[in-house]
């Protein structure tokens, strides 16, 4: 009875030492997965996934239970052209992209990255444009014959023709808050802002309009510190604004 019991112990321990070794059988699993394990040697964790080769923790019979092919290494194609600077004035960045050919399999090379970036300067014809401040109030003062501004001839005669720009608000001071027309100013608001000429202009200019895309500044002229940011989002020629309106002067 003692020799069975001596011979069934030589058995137990003998498979505690055929499981420490921990067997990828019918545990093989493709890419990083992190859940295909078995308890190794101490009940250490070794991998049976296709990453374990890379990160050095695969069980000792991998290579011959789940490698039934040759690993194949990711291969990518050539770079693509750079794109336009992202500013179309001062700092910006560029990026160009790749794409793969050949995916890895069974344990290969992983791929490369595929998308590159780099800074770069817009230099845009008309950057000089996005340099200019513009100066803006309500369309109401247009309206106001007694109006000082309209009395100093800051604003210009009535039947105009021009354009619109518009706007995404990206910056509004404080003080805006003072009046009640500024106060409709916030941050991330589309607004619409009318430049007005002489019928006699063919096109004409206003200051500030800025450059599509690009962030520049605005100051209301009736407020001190009233004043913020925009990016100009498109310009229409020969249009009115909806109100609430604004305009340059």
């Amino acid at each position: 009875m003692r020799g069975l019991l001596l011979w069934g112990g030589w058995l137990l321990a003998a498979g505690y030492l055929v499981g420490a070794t921990g067997s990828c059988q019918h545990r093989c699993c493709p890419g990083r997965n992190n859940a295909c394990w078995v308890a190794g040697a101490r009940w250490a964790r070794c991998y049976c996934d296709s990453y374990c080769e890379r990160t050095g923790d695969c069980c000792k019979d991998y290579r011959a239970t789940c490698r039934h092919a040759a690993a194949v290494g990711c291969a990518v194609g050539p770079w693509g052209p750079w794109s336009g600077c992202s500013s179309p004035c001062g700092v910006g960045s560029k990026a160009r992209s790749r794409q793969v050919t050949v995916p890895p399999r069974h344990g290969g090379e992983p791929c490369p990255d595929l998308k590159q970036r780099r800074g770069c300067l817009g230099e845009h014809q008309t950057c000089g444009t996005a340099e200019e401040v513009a100066k803006i109030l309500p369309d109401s003062f247009s309206r106001d014959f007694r109006d000082a501004w309209r009395r100093a001839g800051l604003l210009l005669p009535e039947e105009p023709s021009g354009y619109c720009g518009y706007f995404r608000l990206t910056q509004v001071g404080p003080p805006c808050r003072g009046q009640a027309w500024s106060r409709q100013l916030h941050r991330d608001k589309r607004v619409c802002v009318e430049c007005r000429g002489h019928v006699s202009h063919r096109r004409p200019h206003c200051t500030g309009h800025g450059l599509q895309g690009a962030r520049t500044f605005w100051v209301a002229a009736s407020m001190v510190g009233c004043q913020g940011s925009w990016v100009q989002e498109g310009l229409q020629e020969g249009c009115v604004c909806s109100p609430p309106a604004l305009i340059f002067v």
